[in-house]
């Protein structure tokens, strides 16, 4: 399949004030067909002001936002049409039924009936969430009323999904078939999303990109690859040798700043991680010492957000 390179969400230094606040200043963001943005950030960092902006619920108080070409601002009913938007609290109808709420939905987005029909059946298969079509929603646990307001987000098949917390309050089971969902769509219909979350194991599985708000700015954005190389530093390797080193180690240590973790297992930083031949493989080689393994350390992309967000303001970023 032939790369899509549209860009399909794009903000140019959108900011956004109420009275004296700032709540959001000069963000710029990106993000192709097929692409996943993580936005992450403190409480009250600007996430989701970002979110509204995107989606046209707020007007920003100046820069542009587009989605698919088209400007939020003055082509409502066009974002509308495209763009599946799950706030961090979704309005629920609970004196509602399942399908007498999405049936509603799906006529508001100007689905047919024969279509709103196809597509609730098809979600809520896919959610496992077909037998409780005909109950109403006062009766669901907060997990479920959350799968719910992703399937009315999703109704619409749109081309954009801005989520906010997608897997709030959901147990595993139901977190895992959201994130297979999510990546289906990522990755076979090339849906393009910006996720809001506090999970940073689910940022770090789902998204190609992430950009650290704080105080309504972006401090820092990249791959996690590419944040974890510029804020964390040279990588950690690891190897376990087939015999122990013994006497020899102190002098290892000294030469090429390598810590023991256990008779057989090293440690050191490298300089060069894609080197296949580093100065320590170079001199167990001379030893005719034998490596099992060779592996690098993960970091996580928790290490790297606390980095950010923990630094006084002003320094670094």
């Amino acid at each position: 399949m032939p790369q899509d390179e549209r860009i399909m969400i794009e903000a140019e230094r959108l900011t956004k004030t109420f009275g004296n606040f700032v709540a959001v200043r000069d963000v710029s963001l990106r993000v192709k067909a097929g692409g996943v943005l993580a936005l992450l950030g403190p409480n009250g960092a600007g996430k989701t002001t970002t979110v509204r902006m995107l989606s046209g619920v707020l007007v920003p108080t100046s820069g542009q936002a587009r989605i698919a070409g088209w400007d939020v601002v003055t082509h409502a009913a066009e974002i509308r049409r495209r763009v599946g938007v799950l706030t961090e609290l979704p309005g629920l109808y609970l004196r509602s039924t399942a399908r007498e709420y999405l049936d509603f939905f799906g006529s508001v987005y100007g689905l047919s009936k024969a279509d709103r029909r196809a597509r609730l059946t098809e979600l809520m298969t896919q959610f496992e969430m077909s037998e409780v079509l005909d109950r109403r929603l006062s009766e669901f646990s907060k997990g479920m009323r959350q799968k719910l307001a992703l399937i009315r987000t999703m109704l619409h098949d749109p081309e954009v999904l801005l989520l906010d917390e997608p897997t709030s309050a959901m147990d595993p089971q139901s977190a895992r078939l959201v994130r297979d969902a999510l990546q289906q769509l990522r990755d076979q219909h090339r849906r393009s999303m910006v996720l809001c979350t506090h999970n940073l194991v689910e940022a770090e599985m789902m998204a190609d990109h992430i950009a650290i708000i704080r105080r309504g700015q972006i401090v820092a954005e990249g791959s996690p690859a590419e944040l974890k190389a510029q804020l964390l530093g040279q990588p950690l390797m690891e190897l376990r040798l087939a015999q122990p080193l013994n006497g020899t180690l102190a002098a290892l240590h000294e030469r090429l700043n390598v810590e023991s973790c256990g008779d057989t297992w090293l440690r050191y930083w490298s300089h060069n991680p894609a080197s296949e031949n580093p100065p320590l493989l170079h001199w167990l080689s001379e030893q005719k010492v034998d490596v099992v393994t060779l592996s690098e350390v993960p970091r996580s992309l928790e290490e790297v957000y606390l980095r950010v967000v923990e630094q006084p303001i002003g320094q670094g970023s």
